[in-house]
């Protein structure tokens, strides 16, 4: 099997509107640039999106909320945008909100296999609205479903042509839990080298899950706030 394209546009061909995709990414720290700029550029509607965050007005899934491409965000922090706010508040843009610990383990359970499970996180509030509640040891929970995607766009550190890759530090985030839970991965990565170069005990995530992956360009790693000291 192909694995290796030649880049964003070529790798994303064949997602349509409507399609279900997980964005792997902690705040802007390791999202997948490349291809949100391709998915822009092919104007894809009716997006689910499925990530930890929204982006800013002008950079990540900012983009694509600007340009109405989104029809449903799935995500637990939201804060640093004001498009995602105007489209909430409108009534524009679907929202699921989770808290962050359960969005994780509903990722990871659809990596699994499992379809479902039970957590205290969320009862009492919104979030139990239309959920199956039981009690397990004299507390309650509510039953959550794993999360499953058609896609899912992940960027790494360095992979190899098999699909192998590595993250750096904390770009792993929810993206090793993402590659494993859509029925396509698509990788983006800073540096693609051949089989045999990566150390199999720095693997993170196991080219067996990965069906397609390029060497990707122009990454402007921005961070949401920065903050500097006076000494």
């Amino acid at each position: 099997m192909k694995k290796v394209f030649s880049n964003a546009e070529e790798a994303i061909q064949d997602i349509g509107d409507g399609a279900t995709i997980m964005l792997g990414g902690f705040g802007l720290c390791g999202i997948p640039e490349n291809c949100i700029r391709a998915m822009v550029k092919k104007g894809i509607t009716g997006l689910t999106c499925i990530s930890n965050n929204a982006g800013v007005d002008d950079f990540g899934l900012g983009l694509l909320l600007k340009t109405r491409q989104i029809k449903k965000m799935i995500s637990s922090y939201v804060g640093e945008n004001a498009e995602f706010e105007r489209q909430l508040l409108s009534g524009e843009l679907e929202v699921e909100l989770n808290p962050q610990g359960t969005l994780a383990t509903r990722i990871q359970m659809a990596a699994m296999g499992i379809p479902a499970f039970y957590t205290p996180a969320g009862y009492g509030t919104e979030i139990q609205e239309g959920k199956e509640i039981r009690e397990f040891d004299g507390k309650m929970h509510l039953m959550e479903r794993a999360l499953h995607a058609d896609f899912a766009l992940i960027k790494a550190w360095k992979g190899d042509t098999y699909g192998n890759l590595v993250f750096r530090k904390t770009t792993r985030n929810f993206s090793t839990s993402m590659a494993k839970a859509a029925d396509i991965t698509i990788v983006e990565v800073e540096e693609l080298v051949q089989p045999g170069e990566i150390d199999p005990d720095h693997v993170h995530v196991a080219g067996i899950y990965v069906r397609r992956i390029f060497e990707g360009k122009n990454y402007e790693k921005k961070i949401e706030k920065k903050t500097i000291r006076t000494v």
